[in-house]
């Protein structure tokens, strides 16, 4: 994509935590078509000999700005990964062709798919088994060296973009990786916020169905103003989560005798309590409330479906007792859970 040059007042600002392994395939890069990498190396503040340091590690600033001076100095913003190059602009080119997509998944299908007109190292495909979707990348041909670099550069670029399209987070499973677990492993905890797996046979994000059917939210106006900016998309998290309230009411649901508590929703998500709180309160809910509600709903199906007594329909939404129970749904309704059933 096309992108602005970033600010390189200050790059070190914010916790360095991108490994250093990245930026030496870039610079592989540059020595297989006998180039320097020394100019990208110095707009990144970035030290040649901390190269060959496997404990190394940059920025998001730095690595945005690495990025940005190695696409335009080999003019491939591929970084070398393929049996080609990828003109600048290429994946500028790839976002607006699925840009008038109905939903994230025909977006991202369209994607993968005209992905596969520019580069055939690679192939790229959606799956989904169940409420289970995947990204799956599969080396055509043998990467050698920058096997890591193709496989975390061109997952990040679409999960970002996707999340872009649908102006949401899209919380990862968790993802594999076909190759060995390199000695920076806990990176990849930062890189894709998910627990990651490797030797598989292809790499892969998984995440949430659901996300495919939302509709997208992006038109051609904020879509040159993206690519004016667009490499923060796959080196920077993207915060809000518009399905995170239904997730969470699902999660409900579908459990009404656990817990429930928040450390325990929060790790069923793949998030921390504090995150789980905070991603709820940008979306003007909170978990008391979802909890609330979905035991309200269970509850009046309940008493107006079935014959229970009003002891088994408390245990049945999570109550521990039957005083408990019709406290709580007299503040809901107004009624008694009797009086309701009779209504």
């Amino acid at each position: 994509m096309a992108n602005a040059l970033p600010d390189t007042a200050d790059l070190h600002t914010g916790p360095a935590l991108t490994p250093m392994a990245l930026v030496k395939a870039m610079a592989l890069a540059y020595r297989a078509r006998g180039m320097d990498p020394s100019g990208a190396l110095a707009q990144a503040q970035i030290p040649p000999a901390r190269l060959n340091d496997p404990r190394a590690r940059i920025t998001a600033a730095q690595m945005e700005a690495v990025s940005y001076a190695a696409m335009r100095e080999l003019d491939d913003e591929a970084l070398g990964c393929f049996e080609r190059a990828l003109p600048w602009g290429s994946y500028g080119l790839l976002a607006r062709a699925s840009l008038s997509a109905p939903t994230l998944g025909v977006a991202l299908k369209r994607w993968c798919r005209h992905h596969g007109l520019l580069a055939q190292a690679i192939a790229l495909s959606v799956e989904v088994a169940g409420e289970r979707a995947e990204i799956v990348l599969r080396q055509v041909r043998d990467p050698g060296p920058m096997a890591e670099l193709s496989a975390v550069s061109v997952l990040r670029n679409i999960h970002g973009l996707a999340a872009w399209f649908i102006d949401s987070r899209i919380p990862l499973l968790d993802a594999r990786f076909p190759y060995p677990a390199p000695p920076h492993v806990a990176a990849y905890a930062v890189l894709f916020d998910a627990p990651s797996r490797f030797g598989a046979p292809e790499a892969a994000i998984a995440f949430d169905a659901q996300y495919l059917a939302l509709p997208l939210r992006r038109d051609e106006a904020a879509m040159r103003q993206l690519l004016q900016r667009a490499l923060p998309l796959t080196v920077r998290s993207y915060r809000r989560d518009r399905l995170l309230v239904q997730r969470v009411r699902d999660l409900l649901a579908n459990q009404p005798l656990a817990a429930h508590n928040a450390d325990d929703i929060a790790a069923r998500l793949h998030t921390s309590a504090r995150t789980l709180h905070r991603q709820l309160k940008e979306e003007g809910a909170s978990l008391q409330a979802l909890k609330d509600a979905v035991r309200r709903e269970r509850a009046s199906q309940l008493l107006l479906r079935t014959n229970r007594p009003i002891k088994q329909v408390a245990e049945a939404v999570g109550f521990r007792n039957e005083k408990s129970f019709i406290r709580a749904f007299r503040a809901w309704t107004g009624h008694s859970p009797g009086d309701w059933r009779l209504r």
